[in-house]
């Protein structure tokens, strides 16, 4: 008896174990059943080439079709998608032709890869290459690879990190149990985290030549690239804790940036000018933009939590996901991780000279429903935004 309790004990040890893994790496993502592939499990590093269920793009992709909710809305994926897409421009084939935006994707269920072109409206499946479950993509810029994220093991506690081209062939692993990854066009920023601390690397986008860009004794760290030669981290965001936000030069240096504030999140601006910084102050959400030069603060006029926005290529402007009326008895920004209370936003603009707010679309006079937008993306010209809406995981675009 006493053997059959030990037994049941480790099993519940195991499950809980696992359980925590998931939501510490990846609290911000909606939900999904992680199954194995037909012909084989799921995709482990070390263990030789990744499972392929046929790997032949398909000039039509198998799924439902893109709805257009509006002259400039459209829903591009009908279930959960992986969060991270990149939004690509296209030269004109010819003189008579108009330029074109793709936006490349990934479907969480099968990991498959998909391209929507929008002035086409049309989406073809690119790889069909068997990966269930990822939940983030990190993705190269030109959209020719993403570094997606998925848990694997019995117990779903090994963190692997796979380069998965955007045709399904020649891919490779990063080293397991990465916390973080953010790519470039050139190099690949990873973030190994501990109770002893964090190691931050850089590596060629073959996963070649990994290099330690600086080591600290402090652990749940999210990090980025701020500009060329400054990196962004800061202390993974919780209410109850007093987060703090530090850039890092090439020579390992620290300078704290922001904080120490509860909740903090901070996203750096492509050209490392500004860093925008969320956190909250008695019980309201906060939003202000950090000259990186000054290092002075600056309110803004609108508030949200800085994962709901995306900065444009040239610094200037920021598009953000604000909340209507968000409520005021739940614990900001851990309940809206956790996928405890959504948001019902509007897409606002924000012009970094003069910090003035306009909006731009008021999602649920478009849709009849209420879009909770995380994980937005922006082609160079600033055309066309997408967002994954949170509340049921679907990929969406609007024409700017």
């Amino acid at each position: 008896m006493r053997r059959t309790l030990t037994i049941v004990s480790t099993i519940i040890v195991l499950v809980g174990i696992g359980t925590g893994v998931y939501f510490y790496f990846f609290a911000n993502t909606t939900g999904v059943t992680i199954a194995p592939p037909e012909g084989g499990g799921l995709p482990i590093a070390g263990q030789g080439t990744m499972p392929i269920t046929g790997n032949t793009p398909d000039t039509e992709a198998p799924v439902g079709a893109p709805v257009s909710v509006s002259a400039r809305l459209v829903k591009i994926s009908p279930g959960p998608v992986a969060l991270g897409a990149v939004v690509i421009d296209h030269k004109a084939v010819n003189a008579s032709s108009s330029p074109e935006v793709a936006v490349s994707y990934i479907e969480r269920q099968s990991g498959n890869v998909f391209s929507y072109k929008v002035g086409a409206a049309t989406l073809t499946r690119t790889s069909n290459k068997t990966v269930p479950g990822i939940q983030t993509a990190s993705w190269l810029p030109d959209g020719s690879l993403a570094f997606v994220r998925y848990l694997s093991g019995t117990d779903f506690s090994t963190i692997n990190t796979y380069a998965l081209p955007s045709n399904g062939s020649n891919g490779f692993f990063l080293p397991q149990n990465l916390a973080d990854v953010a790519a470039s066009p050139t190099r690949v920023l990873t973030l190994s985290s501990g109770v002893n601390g964090s190691t931050v690397s850089l590596r060629r986008i073959d996963g070649t030549s990994p290099s330690t860009v600086f080591t600290t004794h402090l652990s749940a760290l999210r990090s980025s690239f701020s500009g060329k030669s400054q990196y962004l981290v800061f202390t993974k965001p919780s209410m109850t804790l007093a987060g703090n936000a530090f850039l890092i030069e090439t020579s390992g240096r620290f300078s704290r940036i922001a904080g120490p504030h509860n909740g903090l999140v901070a996203l750096a601006s492509p050209l490392g000018k500004w860093i925008l910084v969320s956190f909250v102050q008695e019980g309201s959400m906060r939003m202000n933009l950090i000259n990186t030069a000054t290092a002075e603060s600056i309110p803004l006029p609108v508030a949200t939590i800085a994962d709901k926005c995306v900065w444009t290529a040239d610094d200037s402007v920021i598009y953000c996901g604000i909340p209507v009326n968000p409520p005021s008895d739940f614990n900001y920004p851990d309940d809206w991780y956790q996928g405890a209370v959504p948001f019902n936003d509007r897409l606002w603009k924000i012009q970094v000279d003069g910090r003035y707010a306009q909006l731009v679309l008021d999602f649920s006079a478009e849709t009849k429903d209420s879009l909770d937008a995380e994980a937005l993306a922006i082609n160079p010209a600033n055309t066309v935004l997408v967002f994954v809406n949170k509340n049921d995981g679907s990929l969406w675009s609007y024409s700017l």
